[in-house]
Protein backbone atom coordinates (compact mmCIF):
# COMPACT_ATOMS: atom_id res chain seq x y z
CA UNK A 1 0.00 0.00 0.00
CA UNK A 2 2.78 2.38 0.97
CA UNK A 3 4.74 1.48 -2.15
CA UNK A 4 1.71 2.13 -4.40
CA UNK A 5 1.17 5.52 -2.74
CA UNK A 6 4.81 6.42 -3.30
CA UNK A 7 4.58 5.42 -6.96
CA UNK A 8 1.40 7.47 -7.44
CA UNK A 9 3.01 10.50 -5.79
CA UNK A 10 6.11 10.14 -7.96
CA UNK A 11 3.97 9.96 -11.08
CA UNK A 12 1.91 13.03 -10.16
CA UNK A 13 4.93 15.15 -9.29
CA UNK A 14 7.34 13.74 -11.85
CA UNK A 15 5.48 14.48 -15.08
CA UNK A 16 2.67 16.53 -16.58
CA UNK A 17 0.00 13.90 -17.20
CA UNK A 18 -2.25 14.08 -20.22
CA UNK A 19 0.13 16.13 -22.36
CA UNK A 20 -1.72 15.32 -25.59
CA UNK A 21 -5.15 15.83 -24.03
CA UNK A 22 -4.19 19.25 -22.67
CA UNK A 23 -2.85 20.23 -26.10
CA UNK A 24 -6.15 19.25 -27.75
CA UNK A 25 -8.11 21.21 -25.13
CA UNK A 26 -5.87 24.24 -25.70
CA UNK A 27 -6.26 24.12 -29.46
CA UNK A 28 -9.99 23.39 -29.25
CA UNK A 29 -11.00 26.22 -26.96
CA UNK A 30 -8.64 28.82 -28.40
CA UNK A 31 -9.75 27.88 -31.92
CA UNK A 32 -13.44 28.03 -30.99
CA UNK A 33 -13.07 31.48 -29.45
CA UNK A 34 -10.99 32.66 -32.40
CA UNK A 35 -13.62 31.52 -34.93
CA UNK A 36 -16.35 33.18 -32.88
CA UNK A 37 -14.49 36.51 -32.74
CA UNK A 38 -13.80 36.39 -36.48
CA UNK A 39 -17.40 35.56 -37.36
CA UNK A 40 -18.72 38.37 -35.16
CA UNK A 41 -16.08 40.87 -36.22
CA UNK A 42 -18.58 43.00 -38.23
CA UNK A 43 -20.94 42.96 -35.21
CA UNK A 44 -18.36 43.49 -32.48
CA UNK A 45 -19.57 47.00 -31.57
CA UNK A 46 -23.14 45.79 -31.08
CA UNK A 47 -22.10 42.70 -29.10
CA UNK A 48 -19.42 44.00 -26.76
CA UNK A 49 -18.69 47.59 -27.76
CA UNK A 50 -20.12 51.05 -27.35
CA UNK A 51 -23.12 50.42 -29.66
CA UNK A 52 -24.46 47.41 -27.78
CA UNK A 53 -27.88 47.30 -26.08
CA UNK A 54 -26.09 46.49 -22.83
CA UNK A 55 -24.82 50.02 -22.32
CA UNK A 56 -21.75 51.25 -20.50
CA UNK A 57 -23.82 52.40 -17.51
CA UNK A 58 -25.61 49.06 -17.21
CA UNK A 59 -22.31 47.17 -17.37
CA UNK A 60 -20.79 49.54 -14.82
CA UNK A 61 -23.64 48.98 -12.37
CA UNK A 62 -23.52 45.20 -12.77
CA UNK A 63 -19.75 44.97 -12.35
CA UNK A 64 -19.92 47.19 -9.28
CA UNK A 65 -22.27 44.64 -7.71
CA UNK A 66 -20.54 41.38 -8.69
CA UNK A 67 -16.86 42.51 -8.95
CA UNK A 68 -16.44 40.76 -12.32
CA UNK A 69 -13.16 41.28 -14.15
CA UNK A 70 -13.06 43.10 -17.50
CA UNK A 71 -10.45 45.45 -18.89
CA UNK A 72 -13.08 46.95 -21.23
CA UNK A 73 -14.37 48.94 -18.27
CA UNK A 74 -11.03 50.67 -17.87
CA UNK A 75 -12.00 53.14 -20.59
CA UNK A 76 -15.09 53.87 -22.69
CA UNK A 77 -13.14 54.97 -25.76
CA UNK A 78 -13.63 53.19 -29.07
CA UNK A 79 -9.85 52.94 -29.54
CA UNK A 80 -9.50 51.00 -26.29
CA UNK A 81 -12.26 48.61 -27.32
CA UNK A 82 -10.67 47.99 -30.73
CA UNK A 83 -7.29 47.39 -29.07
CA UNK A 84 -8.72 44.84 -26.64
CA UNK A 85 -10.62 43.04 -29.41
CA UNK A 86 -7.50 42.88 -31.58
CA UNK A 87 -5.44 41.52 -28.66
CA UNK A 88 -8.12 38.87 -28.07
CA UNK A 89 -7.87 37.76 -31.70
CA UNK A 90 -4.07 37.68 -31.62
CA UNK A 91 -3.88 35.85 -28.29
CA UNK A 92 -6.35 33.20 -29.46
CA UNK A 93 -4.43 32.58 -32.68
CA UNK A 94 -1.07 32.37 -30.91
CA UNK A 95 -2.50 30.06 -28.24
CA UNK A 96 -3.70 27.70 -30.98
CA UNK A 97 -0.15 27.68 -32.36
CA UNK A 98 1.36 27.33 -28.89
CA UNK A 99 3.67 30.35 -29.09
CA UNK A 100 4.77 31.59 -25.63
CA UNK A 101 1.87 29.59 -24.31
CA UNK A 102 2.03 30.66 -20.67
CA UNK A 103 1.72 34.35 -21.54
CA UNK A 104 -0.83 33.66 -24.27
CA UNK A 105 -2.99 31.61 -21.89
CA UNK A 106 -3.08 34.59 -19.52
CA UNK A 107 -3.96 36.96 -22.38
CA UNK A 108 -6.57 34.49 -23.61
CA UNK A 109 -8.16 34.38 -20.15
CA UNK A 110 -8.11 38.17 -19.88
CA UNK A 111 -9.74 38.51 -23.31
CA UNK A 112 -12.47 35.94 -22.64
CA UNK A 113 -13.37 37.41 -19.26
CA UNK A 114 -13.22 40.99 -20.53
CA UNK A 115 -15.60 40.47 -23.44
CA UNK A 116 -18.02 38.12 -21.72
CA UNK A 117 -18.26 40.14 -18.50
CA UNK A 118 -18.79 43.33 -20.50
CA UNK A 119 -21.98 41.95 -22.10
CA UNK A 120 -23.29 39.09 -20.02
CA UNK A 121 -26.27 38.19 -22.22
CA UNK A 122 -24.30 37.43 -25.38
CA UNK A 123 -23.73 33.71 -25.89
CA UNK A 124 -25.38 30.37 -26.53
CA UNK A 125 -24.18 28.26 -23.61
CA UNK A 126 -20.77 27.49 -25.04
CA UNK A 127 -19.53 30.83 -23.72
CA UNK A 128 -19.93 29.55 -20.15
CA UNK A 129 -17.74 26.54 -20.90
CA UNK A 130 -15.07 28.72 -22.56
CA UNK A 131 -15.26 31.10 -19.60
CA UNK A 132 -14.40 28.31 -17.16
CA UNK A 133 -11.81 26.58 -19.31
CA UNK A 134 -9.97 29.86 -19.94
CA UNK A 135 -9.31 29.99 -16.20
CA UNK A 136 -8.18 26.38 -15.95
CA UNK A 137 -5.86 26.52 -18.98
CA UNK A 138 -3.63 29.01 -17.17
CA UNK A 139 -2.75 26.27 -14.67
CA UNK A 140 -1.82 23.64 -17.25
CA UNK A 141 1.36 22.91 -19.17
CA UNK A 142 -0.63 22.59 -22.38
CA UNK A 143 2.27 23.22 -24.76
CA UNK A 144 4.31 20.10 -24.08
CA UNK A 145 3.36 18.74 -27.51
CA UNK A 146 1.87 20.16 -30.71
CA UNK A 147 3.09 23.71 -30.17
CA UNK A 148 5.76 26.14 -31.29
CA UNK A 149 7.08 26.11 -27.73
CA UNK A 150 7.69 22.35 -27.97
CA UNK A 151 9.44 22.90 -31.30
CA UNK A 152 11.64 25.59 -29.76
CA UNK A 153 12.48 23.29 -26.86
CA UNK A 154 13.58 20.56 -29.29
CA UNK A 155 15.73 22.86 -31.39
CA UNK A 156 17.18 25.14 -28.69
CA UNK A 157 16.97 22.99 -25.58
CA UNK A 158 14.52 25.29 -23.77
CA UNK A 159 11.05 26.63 -24.51
CA UNK A 160 11.88 29.92 -22.77
CA UNK A 161 14.85 30.72 -25.02
CA UNK A 162 14.85 34.12 -26.71
CA UNK A 163 14.00 37.67 -25.65
CA UNK A 164 10.33 37.60 -26.67
CA UNK A 165 9.21 35.97 -23.41
CA UNK A 166 10.75 38.49 -20.97
CA UNK A 167 9.63 41.38 -23.17
CA UNK A 168 6.07 40.09 -23.31
CA UNK A 169 5.86 39.51 -19.57
CA UNK A 170 7.37 42.96 -18.96
CA UNK A 171 4.54 44.55 -20.93
CA UNK A 172 1.96 42.41 -19.14
CA UNK A 173 3.45 43.35 -15.78
CA UNK A 174 3.24 47.05 -16.63
CA UNK A 175 -0.42 46.72 -17.67
CA UNK A 176 -1.31 44.81 -14.49
CA UNK A 177 0.57 47.35 -12.36
CA UNK A 178 -1.40 50.16 -13.99
CA UNK A 179 -4.68 48.33 -13.34
CA UNK A 180 -3.80 47.80 -9.68
CA UNK A 181 -2.57 51.37 -9.15
CA UNK A 182 -5.63 52.91 -10.82
CA UNK A 183 -8.05 50.80 -8.77
CA UNK A 184 -9.45 48.88 -11.75
CA UNK A 185 -8.17 45.55 -10.39
CA UNK A 186 -9.63 44.22 -7.17
CA UNK A 187 -7.46 42.76 -4.44
CA UNK A 188 -8.05 39.18 -5.53
CA UNK A 189 -7.12 39.76 -9.17
CA UNK A 190 -4.11 41.87 -8.16
CA UNK A 191 -2.78 39.03 -6.02
CA UNK A 192 -3.49 36.45 -8.77
CA UNK A 193 -1.72 38.41 -11.51
CA UNK A 194 1.19 39.26 -9.20
CA UNK A 195 1.61 35.56 -8.36
CA UNK A 196 1.54 34.65 -12.07
CA UNK A 197 4.11 37.30 -12.91
CA UNK A 198 6.43 36.45 -10.02
CA UNK A 199 6.18 32.71 -10.66
CA UNK A 200 6.98 33.14 -14.34
CA UNK A 201 9.94 35.41 -13.56
CA UNK A 202 11.28 32.87 -11.07
CA UNK A 203 10.86 30.06 -13.59
CA UNK A 204 12.64 32.00 -16.34
CA UNK A 205 15.54 32.88 -14.02
CA UNK A 206 16.02 29.28 -12.88
CA UNK A 207 15.68 27.93 -16.42
CA UNK A 208 18.19 30.46 -17.74
CA UNK A 209 20.89 30.32 -15.05
CA UNK A 210 20.36 26.98 -13.29
CA UNK A 211 18.68 24.60 -15.77
CA UNK A 212 19.92 21.44 -14.03
CA UNK A 213 19.87 22.68 -10.44
CA UNK A 214 17.69 21.88 -7.45
CA UNK A 215 15.64 25.07 -7.71
CA UNK A 216 14.72 24.28 -11.30
CA UNK A 217 13.72 20.75 -10.31
CA UNK A 218 11.55 22.08 -7.47
CA UNK A 219 9.79 24.49 -9.80
CA UNK A 220 9.25 21.63 -12.25
CA UNK A 221 7.54 19.58 -9.54
CA UNK A 222 5.30 22.50 -8.59
CA UNK A 223 4.40 23.09 -12.24
CA UNK A 224 3.53 19.41 -12.67
CA UNK A 225 1.30 19.51 -9.59
CA UNK A 226 -0.52 22.59 -10.87
CA UNK A 227 -0.92 21.05 -14.31
CA UNK A 228 -2.27 17.76 -12.99
CA UNK A 229 -4.61 19.56 -10.62
CA UNK A 230 -5.85 21.73 -13.49
CA UNK A 231 -6.48 18.68 -15.69
CA UNK A 232 -8.34 16.99 -12.85
CA UNK A 233 -10.54 20.07 -12.42
CA UNK A 234 -11.26 20.16 -16.17
CA UNK A 235 -12.31 16.49 -16.13
CA UNK A 236 -14.46 17.03 -13.05
CA UNK A 237 -16.06 20.07 -14.68
CA UNK A 238 -17.00 18.10 -17.79
CA UNK A 239 -18.51 15.32 -15.68
CA UNK A 240 -20.43 17.90 -13.63
CA UNK A 241 -21.81 19.53 -16.77
CA UNK A 242 -23.13 16.25 -18.12
CA UNK A 243 -24.39 14.97 -14.78
CA UNK A 244 -26.36 18.12 -13.94
CA UNK A 245 -27.69 18.43 -17.50
CA UNK A 246 -28.86 14.81 -17.49
CA UNK A 247 -30.47 14.84 -14.06
CA UNK A 248 -32.27 18.13 -14.71
CA UNK A 249 -33.60 16.70 -17.97
CA UNK A 250 -34.99 13.69 -16.12
CA UNK A 251 -37.15 16.00 -14.02
CA UNK A 252 -38.78 17.62 -17.08
CA UNK A 253 -42.08 16.24 -18.31
CA UNK A 254 -41.16 16.67 -21.98
CA UNK A 255 -38.00 14.64 -21.49
CA UNK A 256 -39.97 12.00 -19.62
CA UNK A 257 -42.50 11.51 -22.40
CA UNK A 258 -39.81 11.60 -25.11
CA UNK A 259 -40.96 14.74 -26.97
CA UNK A 260 -38.41 17.33 -25.79
CA UNK A 261 -36.38 17.32 -29.01
CA UNK A 262 -39.47 17.99 -31.10
CA UNK A 263 -39.99 21.56 -29.89
CA UNK A 264 -36.61 23.16 -30.74
CA UNK A 265 -36.80 21.49 -34.16
CA UNK A 266 -40.04 23.39 -34.81
CA UNK A 267 -38.58 26.80 -33.93
CA UNK A 268 -37.42 28.92 -36.85
CA UNK A 269 -34.60 30.36 -34.73
CA UNK A 270 -33.07 26.87 -34.36
CA UNK A 271 -33.68 25.69 -37.92
CA UNK A 272 -30.78 26.60 -40.23
CA UNK A 273 -31.87 23.68 -42.45
CA UNK A 274 -35.70 23.79 -42.31
CA UNK A 275 -36.21 20.78 -44.57
CA UNK A 276 -33.89 18.62 -42.46
CA UNK A 277 -35.51 19.76 -39.21
CA UNK A 278 -38.96 19.09 -40.67
CA UNK A 279 -37.93 15.61 -41.75
CA UNK A 280 -36.53 14.74 -38.33
CA UNK A 281 -39.44 16.25 -36.40
CA UNK A 282 -41.88 14.28 -38.56
CA UNK A 283 -40.64 10.95 -37.19
CA UNK A 284 -42.06 10.40 -33.71
CA UNK A 285 -40.00 7.25 -33.15
CA UNK A 286 -36.71 8.97 -34.06
CA UNK A 287 -37.51 11.98 -31.86
CA UNK A 288 -38.27 9.68 -28.92
CA UNK A 289 -35.09 7.64 -29.39
CA UNK A 290 -32.90 10.74 -29.64
CA UNK A 291 -34.57 12.33 -26.61
CA UNK A 292 -34.17 9.30 -24.37
CA UNK A 293 -30.72 8.60 -25.77
CA UNK A 294 -29.51 12.09 -24.92
CA UNK A 295 -30.61 11.75 -21.30
CA UNK A 296 -29.19 8.25 -20.95
CA UNK A 297 -25.77 9.20 -22.34
CA UNK A 298 -25.44 12.33 -20.20
CA UNK A 299 -26.45 10.62 -16.98
CA UNK A 300 -24.32 7.54 -17.62
CA UNK A 301 -21.11 9.19 -18.84
CA UNK A 302 -19.53 10.06 -15.44
CA UNK A 303 -20.00 6.43 -14.33
CA UNK A 304 -18.34 5.03 -17.45
CA UNK A 305 -14.95 6.52 -16.58
CA UNK A 306 -14.19 3.31 -14.68
CA UNK A 307 -14.44 1.29 -17.90
CA UNK A 308 -12.22 2.57 -20.68
CA UNK A 309 -13.96 0.84 -23.57
CA UNK A 310 -17.46 1.92 -22.58
CA UNK A 311 -16.18 5.43 -21.93
CA UNK A 312 -14.66 5.67 -25.40
CA UNK A 313 -17.91 4.52 -27.01
CA UNK A 314 -20.02 7.07 -25.11
CA UNK A 315 -17.42 9.75 -25.81
CA UNK A 316 -17.77 9.16 -29.55
CA UNK A 317 -21.56 9.21 -29.22
CA UNK A 318 -21.50 12.54 -27.37
CA UNK A 319 -19.19 14.13 -29.90
CA UNK A 320 -21.50 13.00 -32.71
CA UNK A 321 -24.42 14.38 -30.71
CA UNK A 322 -22.77 17.79 -30.46
CA UNK A 323 -21.97 17.71 -34.17
CA UNK A 324 -25.66 17.05 -34.78
CA UNK A 325 -26.61 19.99 -32.57
CA UNK A 326 -24.29 22.22 -34.59
CA UNK A 327 -25.95 21.19 -37.85
CA UNK A 328 -29.59 20.79 -36.84
CA UNK A 329 -29.96 23.62 -34.31
CA UNK A 330 -27.40 26.07 -35.70
CA UNK A 331 -25.23 26.21 -32.56
CA UNK A 332 -21.73 25.59 -33.94
CA UNK A 333 -19.72 27.36 -31.24
CA UNK A 334 -21.58 25.67 -28.40
CA UNK A 335 -20.91 22.32 -30.06
CA UNK A 336 -17.24 23.11 -30.69
CA UNK A 337 -16.77 24.16 -27.06
CA UNK A 338 -18.34 20.95 -25.78
CA UNK A 339 -16.34 18.78 -28.19
CA UNK A 340 -13.16 20.54 -27.03
CA UNK A 341 -14.15 19.82 -23.42
CA UNK A 342 -14.88 16.17 -24.24
CA UNK A 343 -11.41 15.86 -25.79
CA UNK A 344 -9.85 15.76 -22.32
CA UNK A 345 -11.04 12.11 -22.15
CA UNK A 346 -9.71 11.02 -25.55
CA UNK A 347 -7.33 8.04 -25.36
CA UNK A 348 -3.64 8.89 -25.62
CA UNK A 349 -3.01 6.19 -28.19
CA UNK A 350 -5.50 7.74 -30.58
CA UNK A 351 -4.03 11.22 -30.15
CA UNK A 352 -0.47 9.96 -30.68
CA UNK A 353 -1.61 8.13 -33.82
CA UNK A 354 -3.27 11.31 -35.16
CA UNK A 355 -0.18 13.38 -34.30
CA UNK A 356 2.13 10.99 -36.14
CA UNK A 357 -0.12 11.02 -39.22
CA UNK A 358 -0.30 14.81 -39.26
CA UNK A 359 3.45 15.16 -38.68
CA UNK A 360 4.06 12.81 -41.62
CA UNK A 361 2.59 15.41 -43.95
CA UNK A 362 5.31 17.35 -45.69
CA UNK A 363 3.88 20.73 -44.75
CA UNK A 364 4.06 19.97 -41.02
CA UNK A 365 7.51 18.41 -40.88
CA UNK A 366 9.90 20.12 -38.49
CA UNK A 367 13.61 20.20 -39.32
CA UNK A 368 16.50 20.79 -37.02
CA UNK A 369 19.31 23.29 -37.84
CA UNK A 370 21.19 20.58 -39.75
CA UNK A 371 18.27 20.14 -42.16
CA UNK A 372 17.32 16.67 -40.88
CA UNK A 373 13.76 15.80 -39.91
CA UNK A 374 13.17 16.26 -36.20
CA UNK A 375 12.46 13.19 -34.12
CA UNK A 376 8.86 12.39 -33.29
CA UNK A 377 7.79 13.07 -29.69
CA UNK A 378 7.90 10.00 -27.53
CA UNK A 379 4.60 8.26 -27.01
CA UNK A 380 3.07 8.79 -23.58
CA UNK A 381 2.23 5.61 -21.66
CA UNK A 382 -1.48 4.77 -21.76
Amino acid sequence: MRRASAQALAQVTGQALGAYQSAVVRIGFAGTWLFFLLREFPNRHELYGPDGPWSWRLAERLIASNDAFTVLMWSDSTLWFETVYAVCLLASALLVLGWRTRAMSVLFMVGVLSLQNRSVFMGDGGDNVIHLMALYLVLTRCARVWSLDARRARLRGSASAGAAGPLLWGVLGAVFAYGAASGHLGTGWTVAFAALWAGTALWWTADRYEPEGERRATLDVLANLLHNAGMLVIMAEVCLIYATAGWYKIQGSRWQDGTALYYPLRLDYFAPWPALSELLAGSGLLVMLLTYGTVAVQVAFPFTLFNRRVKNVLLAVMMLEHAGIAVLLGLPFFSLAMIAADAVFLPTGLLVWVGVRVAALRFFRVRDPRGLPAAEPAAVPR
